[in-house]
């Protein structure tokens, strides 16, 4: 990973502006149409579309209506609100992806928003020959998970210490899958210090940035986009992002410099 700027967790302000999220979903279905238009057609494979902490399949399913708009198979997690990464759940994510694998008789791409993205990572690691890609959405696993403003209610809704993420669920948070793993980010993002949102720079691994609140990344359009332009490639033949072109107006260069910052309050 390239090194901005000494991570911090995000001031109340930028907490506060998490409320964009609403007009966010607003403007992605204003932009339904067009997004429809401008990203390729899926070839119907199957997508594991994991939840962030203390959310359900409820918020994920404006990106899943779309992706199966798409022509893609998008599926729930199917395990109600998630609270961390329990024994049970660690247990019946693996049925799961399995059971897409064995039913659709392909291998799945896993997105994961937020915690559902750390898990996304480790289902990889656990069972890469089950697994075609990785996307995460402000998933905090490349640095100190205090540095999160979520890092308290991920200890009471799990009853772990965030100390203790690499014994549970694969090992080395931070360490990469091997399969193709693309990590997008918001460096507006209100809940996780972007930088340890971000992956290693390896030859399979990539970050596109993109501004958003925390809680708006898995419906903001330009999100949508990326995800889309991911999923697209033929499996076997995955390429970095492309952000030439109009596209640099949306997807902002993830190796510039930070832009002066306040301390946080």
């Amino acid at each position: 990973m390239t090194v901005h700027a000494q991570p911090i967790r995000p001031s109340k302000l930028r907490l506060v502006m998490e409320l964009r999220t609403l007009p966010e979903l607003g403007s992605f279905v204003a932009s339904w149409p067009l997004l429809a238009g401008m990203t390729p057609a899926g070839d119907g494979h199957p997508v594991l579309v994991l939840p962030g902490l203390v959310t359900s399949d409820r918020a994920t399913f404006p990106l899943r209506s779309f992706l199966r708009s798409k022509g893609y198979a998008a599926q729930g997690w199917e395990l109600g609100r998630n609270y961390g990464p329990l024994p049970d759940v660690e247990r019946r994510m693996i049925d799961r992806l399995k059971e897409l694998v064995d039913s659709h008789g392909r291998t799945v791409s896993i997105i994961g928003w937020s915690l559902g993205g750390i898990y996304a990572r480790q289902l990889a690691k656990m069972m890469p020959e089950r697994v075609r890609t990785v996307i995460t959405l402000g998933s905090p696993f490349n640095g100190d998970p205090r540095t999160t403003n979520a890092w308290r209610l991920y200890e009471f809704t799990s009853g772990y210490k965030v100390d203790e993420r690499d014994k549970h669920m694969g090992g080395s948070i931070s360490r990469s899958p091997s399969v193709p793993t693309t990590a997008i980010y918001s460096r507006s993002d209100g809940v996780c210090a972007w930088q340890i949102c971000m992956e290693n720079d390896l030859p399979h691994t990539e970050n596109i940035e993109v501004e958003a609140s925390h809680c708006g990344l898995g419906h903001h359009p330009a999100a949508v986009y990326a995800i889309c332009d991911r999923l697209a490639q033929p499996e076997g033949e995955w390429r970095p992002f492309d952000r030439s072109g109009w596209k640099r107006l949306f997807f902002p260069n993830p190796k510039r410099p930070p832009r002066f910052s306040a301390p946080r309050r």
